[in-house]
């Protein structure tokens, strides 16, 4: 994946970058109630899969967000032109393995394309991974409507953003679908997660009227 080294003299966020880089838990997230209702709609009028229309919405959301693309290397930070999508698949056994999606293309042409990857995947049925420095973790608790989120991380801290989704729930009319975000404090602050949400928004709405 092609990306491009961030020029630290001039990172308007290098005291940041270097403050959360020393901390043992350099990370920020949260939890928001995402408003789905239009795109449910779709999904069951068009016989869509929820999880793969979800995950296209998510991928492209966040590979709108430059610091959603930014990676911490060797001490520098790179930006990626595009980030895969990095996703868990349950398997018969109760376990679950790793598959990787491409978001840059027309969701007509994605959803198609997302399955038989899904299905390649389920064949090597491995979640080891070589070079995932592009990749942003996807995962999902499809049994829980929950509204906080504790995310496994490791030591040392990568950088990856991690985005899951829970169980949609019915409120007031609409339906919500609670969605947590965690990122590296070193590259993303609170506003880098609020415009991937609005984002996420834009996203939505753009497949559901289609």
């Amino acid at each position: 994946m092609d990306f491009k080294y961030v020029n630290m003299d001039a990172y308007k966020r290098k005291e940041h970058f270097e403050y959360f880089s020393s901390l043992a838990y350099p990370y920020v997230g949260v939890t928001v109630n995402v408003d789905i209702t239009e795109l449910l709609s779709k999904i069951k009028e068009k016989r869509l899969p929820f999880f793969l229309t979800v995950c296209y919405c998510v991928g492209r959301a966040a590979n709108a967000v430059p610091e959603f693309r930014q990676r911490i290397q060797d001490g520098q930070i790179v930006e990626y032109d595009h980030c895969r999508t990095s996703h868990t698949v349950a398997l018969d056994d109760g376990t679950y393995c790793y598959c990787n999606l491409e978001s840059d293309m027309g969701f007509a042409d994605y959803i198609p394309y997302a399955v038989r990857e899904q299905e390649k995947a389920k064949e090597e049925a491995t979640i080891h991974e070589e070079d995932n420095l592009d990749m942003i973790f996807i995962s999902t608790l499809p049994w829980l409507s929950y509204t906080s989120l504790v995310q496994p991380v490791p030591m040392p801290a990568d950088s990856n953003p991690r985005i899951t989704w829970g169980k949609y729930f019915q409120q007031e009319g609409k339906t919500f679908l609670p969605l947590s975000v965690l990122c590296h404090h070193a590259l993303a602050d609170g506003l880098h997660i609020a415009r991937f949400y609005e984002q996420l928004d834009k996203e939505i709405s753009t497949v559901a009227e289609m």
